[in-house]
């Protein structure tokens, strides 16, 4: 083969065009321009435009967004900078491959709301997520040699420039003829009735850049990346090769592997010239240049520092050593603990909750030992721990052993009591349980048990079973699904629910937000141990708690307008108050009142459990004088006796089929009253019964002894006021919805906001062949805060690729499906609003409501088998921010961006978006609007699905502002609330003309 210099004669040029020509094999709806002027319309015609004057390659609208592409050529023929507008949103590429957006300099990946701009093979490409637009460039350092506007879709009126309008046809022919040199093949000729038209071109592309090396190899390059040809053209021309160890590949895949991804997903549309690693070899993206390394030697990652191979780093609790660039890590070697700070508890598991009253509490029981917290009747806080069996009582600023005020040690045989400092007290008892209590300013309590106590405990901080899906198991032994009625079931006696819910106040908000600053601050002193612990569990930890110690309250309109209205003795407000079975007269005969059908209303009453007198006073149930024919005597003739303590004193407490399952409290407790004959006890609903016919309670319901309910994957059954469970077959549901708003398969609740697209589910995770994976993008509105939908590609490999955008489901066969119509793999439906997709043969089910919310459900087959945004399936919400990869959890940014697609790359979320801190004036609006999860419309479903959640989702939703964000977001929350309501079958009709009617 002859040899040819690097400063090519014009004739030479012309030489290698005739040699090189070919089709551009032209694709619909791309237009591009290369070398010094070269421009190829949308519809195929192809001429030059030789100027240095600037050119509007495209401009058009749709969908209301606006689209404008400009370019201009410098001196040397390159274009010297390339301007795309989208949406108002400026991005200028610059000769020397520099990226400006909105005037800031940008590195790669970058990711906007609006568009995406990553490298892509050994071009950039910025994708739009606003149209269907891409646009791919090639920088060589001095210029930009080529430039392609792809639209994924044909888009017609209005379009304008250079680049033409797609529906006008173009006058090139398609013919392919091909020749064979000695050394290479090419296609050549394919243009033959006019490739003398071509040569032309090429003449003028190269006339007056004949020393420009580039304007020439552009023209080459577009012909053989066209032609799918061998890159021997490069090493003839002396054109651009790649750095490094890396080499050419003119028709490969456009994201390489790395070590941040050796085996990168691709599909056949992702083929461009790249620069790839010899076979067997990543390239190492952890390091600067361009080395190759077998896997095997990949660093990894951490907190920023590279880790070598097999190089190991320590935490207290676990030790990770770094393998094929990626870490292994043991398992958490530190025990778990029950923590209770006020009325916030954190079970052994991790599960956390709120006290819903002033009362005393069974905080857990194991087979010799009760520990009982006992709070302040006056504030939100504990009041005394004691710790039965071994006699020990903490108070503020105290212990006693026996009555004994321990001042510095207690030793025995069962246990040691000791001060460890002023304020905190430790407790070790001979069986390995550690309890330590904070004294001072407030009591609060921290119990660690042993591995032997493991699924042995009850009481308010759960089995100690590492499954959080049980934590909330009732005194009674069912499971239920809100806070409140199983911290009641834990009472020691009657709990009036008397604890105000933490509540978002803006100003307050502003005044914690400002002192508590330093616990997200990134720069701050916390900042250290975000890799460890996640800063969110330091807000649930101490920053509720320091808020609600501000005085916070939950407020209502009547407080908020200063309408407050006044109520007698011991009477309290509510909005819902009832006369049915509310007087103690109603105890003794049939309240007629029961009988009329009517709403509730907003007045003064008595709070449940509490009865009025004929002093309009609320006194206790069995406190209530018995009403009788003959008067207000102790009533024989209504078969109650009356009991006089201080003449025949007994335990009072355990005379209705609720005390059967409550806890017992050491001292006996007589308080006078009416109260159920010998063998009996009184049920739920007030009347005598046996044992045998003793009612269970449920969701604020009440059950007749042999009936069952299904709840939470059990059948649970009514037996002497306690529950029998038998485990079933149990899915799980992944819902995400809204601006990043996600509940795993585990029931954890965690908000993540990103602009790529991320796994939401899959098998296999790496550690073997996967069968199906979720992906999800999502679609911004106008308004960049908003994400107004999602795209969900749902990828059954092997098979066929599902994507569900734009309100429909298209389809894409992969290679080897011939079945697909005999054997039908899924079937579609559309339900109301919403779409499914069901594919019984992996056990997985979609449902889309063709915006921003998605629930995936799967078999129970998949427990502990899955991996994503969703989490692993495997009932413990405490690990389910896994980052990919690993088995290390952290704060869900950094758990998020680990799951975000490979291919193509993207940027990390660093920072985590407060929408009612960016528009502030929006807050007060988004609460009161919010109010309706916690009002009266969803009354019915609080008790079994905790509306807290989506209540603090829809006031970050709501206060997006800008477009229409605040009813998109609000409609969004509100919704999900309604739909989980639905799974649990409490149907709310919440929706009215004026309100998120669709």
């Amino acid at each position: 083969m002859e040899k040819f210099p690097f400063k090519f004669s014009f004739s030479m040029w012309i030489y290698y065009c005739s040699r090189l020509l070919t089709s551009l094999c032209l694709f619909p709806d791309v237009c591009k321009t290369f070398g010094s002027g070269v421009v190829q319309m949308f519809n195929g015609t192809i001429f030059y435009v030789h100027s240095t004057c600037p050119f509007t390659l495209t401009r058009f609208t749709h969908n209301r967004v606006d689209c404008d592409i400009t370019v201009r050529r410098g001196e040397n023929g390159l274009l010297e900078y390339v301007e795309i507008n989208v949406n108002k949103i400026q991005t200028r590429i610059l000769y020397n491959g520099t990226i400006f957006v909105e005037q800031r300099m940008v590195s790669l990946p970058y990711d906007h709301t609006y568009q995406h701009v990553f490298q892509y093979g050994t071009n950039t490409k910025l994708r739009s997520t606003v149209l269907p637009l891409s646009v791919i460039w090639s920088s060589v350092g001095v210029g930009i040699d080529s430039l392609w506007v792809k639209l994924e879709q044909e888009l017609v009126p209005g379009m304008t420039g250079l680049c033409g309008r797609p529906d006008i046809p173009g006058q090139l022919p398609y013919k392919h003829i091909f020749y064979t040199s000695s050394k290479y093949i090419h296609y050549i000729e394919c243009l033959h009735p006019n490739t003398s038209k071509y040569i032309t071109l090429c003449q003028e592309n190269i006339y007056g850049y004949e020393k420009e090396l580039y304007v020439g190899c552009a023209f080459y390059k577009e012909i053989a990346h066209r032609c799918q040809t061998s890159h021997a053209w490069r090493t003839l021309t002396q054109c651009r090769n790649c750095p490094g160890e890396l080499h050419f590949e003119e028709q490969g895949d456009a994201f390489v592997p790395t070590c941040s991804n050796p085996a990168p997903r691709t599909n056949d549309q992702d083929i461009t010239s790249t620069c790839v690693c010899p076979q067997g070899q990543v390239l190492n993206d952890r390091a600067e240049g361009h080395y190759c390394v077998s896997e095997s030697a990949c660093p990894c990652v951490y907190a920023g520092r590279n880790y070598a191979p097999r190089e190991e780093r320590r935490t207290k609790c676990q030790t990770c050593m770094c393998n094929n660039g990626k870490w292994l890590c043991s398992q958490n070697s530190c025990p778990s603990r029950c923590v209770i700070e006020g009325q916030f508890v954190t079970t052994f598991d991790g599960k956390q909750y709120t006290l819903p009253g002033k009362c005393a509490y069974m905080a857990s029981k194991g087979f010799n030992w009760t520990i009982t917290i006992h709070f302040s009747e006056t504030t939100s806080s504990i009041q005394y721990v004691f710790l039965q069996i071994y006699q020990v009582r903490f108070s503020h600023n105290s212990v006693q052993f026996e009555k004994e005020e321990i001042q510095e040690l207690h030793q025995s045989d069962n246990a040691m009591v000791f001060w460890q400092s002023s304020m905190y007290v430790q407790v070790l008892t001979s069986f390995g349980m550690k309890i330590q209590v904070q004294t001072s300013p407030d009591l609060q309590l921290y119990i660690t048990l042993p591995q032997s106590e493991v699924g042995k405990p009850e009481g308010l901080c759960g089995n100690y079973n590492t499954d959080t899906t049980d934590d909330f198991t009732t005194s009674s032994g069912i499971v239920e699904n809100a806070a409140e009625p199983f911290a009641l079931s834990w009472s020691v006696g009657d709990c009036p629910v008397n604890i105000p819910k933490v509540c978002i106040n803006t100003d307050n908000e502003i005044f914690a937000d400002e002192k508590c600053h330093t616990l997200r601050d990134s720069g701050g002193i916390f900042a250290k141990c975000y890799d460890h612990v996640s800063n969110k569990n330091t807000y649930l930890n101490w920053y509720l708690p320091s808020c609600a110690n501000q005085g916070i309250t939950v407020g209502d309109w009547r407080r908020a307008t200063n309408c407050t209205v006044p109520c007698e003795n011991n009477q309290r407000f509510d909005y819902e108050m009832q006369a049915c079975n509310s007087t103690c007269l109603s105890l003794s005969r049939p309240d007629p009142r029961c009988g009329v059908e009517d709403a509730p209303v907003e007045g003064c009453g008595c709070m449940e459990g509490t009865h009025l007198t004929g002093g309009l006073t609320c006194t206790p149930k069995a406190q209530c004088p018995c009403h009788h024919q003959r008067g207000v005597t102790p009533p024989g003739p209504v078969g109650k006796l009356c009991v006089h303590c201080s003449q025949f004193a007994i335990d009072t407490a355990q005379k209705t089929c609720a005390s059967l399952s409550k806890p017992i409290s050491a001292v006996q407790n007589c308080t006078s009253g009416c109260y159920c004959p010998g063998g009996q006890l009184e049920d739920h609903r007030g009347v005598c019964v046996t044992v045998d016919n003793c009612t269970c309670q449920y969701s604020g319901k009440v059950f007749k002894a042999g009936q069952s309910v299904k709840t939470n994957c059990r059948t649970c059954t009514c037996h002497h006021a306690q529950w029998s469970c038998v485990d079933e077959p149990c899915p799980g549901t992944c819902l995400v919805y809204g601006n990043g708003h996600y509940q795993t398969f585990d029931s954890k609740w965690y908000r993540y906001d990103g602009n790529c697209q991320y796994t939401l589910v899959e098998d296999g995770c790496g550690r073997e062949a996967g069968s199906f994976s979720v992906k999800v993008e999502s679609v911004p509105c106008c308004d960049e805060a908003l994400t107004c939908s999602r795209t969900i590609v749902l990828d059954l490999l092997g098979n066929v690729t599902l994507t569900l955008n734009e309100m429909k489901v298209t389809r894409r066969l992969q290679g080897g499906w011939a079945s697909l119509e005999a054997e039908p793999l899924y079937s579609t439906h559309t339900v109301g609003l919403y779409i499914m997709i069901s594919v019984p043969s992996r056990g997985l089910t979609l449902i889309w409501d063709k915006h921003t919310q998605l629930t995936v459900i799967l078999d129970d087959r998949w427990r502990n088998r899955v991996c994503g945004l969703c989490g692993n399936f495997d009932s413990n919400e405490m690990n389910d921010l896994q980052i990919s990869g690993s088995s290390v959890v952290s704060s869900p940014l950094a758990f998020g961006n680990s799951w975000k697609m490979a291919t193509p790359p993207c940027s990390d979320v660093t920072n985590e978006v407060f929408p009612c801190q960016r528009h502030s004036y929006c807050s007060a609006w988004a609460e009161r609007r919010c109010m309706i999860l916690r009002g009266d419309t969803f009354k019915d479903c609080h008790l079994k699905v905790d509306p807290e959640p989506y209540y603090q989702a829809c006031v970050l939703e709501s206060c997006s502002c800008e477009f229409e964000g605040k009813f998109l977001g609000f409609c969004t929350s509100v919704a999900a609330y309604a739909e989980a309501c639905s799974d649990q079958d409490v149907c709310v009709r919440w929706r009215t003309p004026d309100m998120c009617r669709t």
